[in-house]
């Protein structure tokens, strides 16, 4: 796909999957790449790319292939830095302002009653459960606040599902990094919208403040939420990250 133009690993994850950066006369575009077991969640991401992208700002499908040596996806760059770029980590208030303000946008925009995908708690939990009974939940990669939990009381914990404050269509990774900026500081887009669905909006405000202090330090979780406008909801908020500590 680069046929011998620049590129730049820009990310690699933990499930083997890498991004590339590549260079060319009239921009910049971005190819994904992920091993055959893998494969098939560029396939998700690149479906909710096309639904998503009349309504809002999301990268534009170049090419997609598969293989058996894998998977890759070339998609278009959304301009701008993102929200973990050196400038924007040295200027976090405008950072987390432009999250809160583009995560309800995001929300606003996206039509629920078109969207065919969904990213529900309790089919969450079903993939979660799934995989603790076939030894690929890993309580090893938990956040600190969770690893007192053993494996059975995490699920029971999760199992118990907060009624929906509002539904609608979750970004499903909203954590700064998918975050697009502006020059001037203002949210441009998102990226990395391989679980985009249906949820309670509270699946990714829970994860967009935790990942303020990921990022950015203590202290900017309320900040987040002000801009997105709405108070703080500890119950749901603790729900939903225990929720995403179980996910893949």
């Amino acid at each position: 796909m680069a046929r011998g133009r620049p590129r730049r690993l820009v990310w690699q994850n933990e499930a083997g999957g890498l991004t590339f950066e590549v260079s060319d006369g009239d921009g910049r575009f971005f190819v994904k790449w992920l091993p055959p077991e893998r494969a098939d969640d560029l396939d998700a991401e690149a479906a909710r790319l096309r639904w998503a992208a009349p309504f809002v700002v999301v990268p534009h499908v170049i090419d997609q292939h598969r293989d058996p040596s894998g998977g890759w996806l070339a998609t278009t760059a959304v301009p701008g830095d993102n929200a973990v770029s050196s400038r924007w980590r040295s200027d976090p208030g405008t950072a987390v302002r432009a999250m809160g303000e583009g995560l309800r946008s995001l929300h606003e925009r996206l039509p629920r009653a078109s969207c065919p995908f969904s990213w529900s708690a309790a089919g969450r939990l079903a993939d979660a459960e799934r995989r603790a009974a076939t030894g690929r939940l890993d309580p090893r990669r938990w956040d600190p606040v969770h690893r007192s939990l053993d494996l059975a009381t995490a699920l029971a914990r999760a199992a118990d599902i907060p009624p929906v404050d509002s539904l609608v269509v979750c970004h499903g990774d909203s954590c700064a990094p998918n975050t697009i900026l502006t020059d001037d500081g203002r949210c441009a887009g998102h990226v990395d919208l391989g679980a985009m669905g249906l949820a309670d909006r509270w699946a990714d405000l829970a994860v967009a403040t935790w990942s303020t202090e990921w990022n950015y330090g203590p202290g900017w979780e309320q900040a987040l939420l002000d801009a997105y406008g709405l108070p703080a909801d500890p119950e749901r908020s603790r729900y939903y990250r225990l929720l995403w500590d179980l996910g893949p």
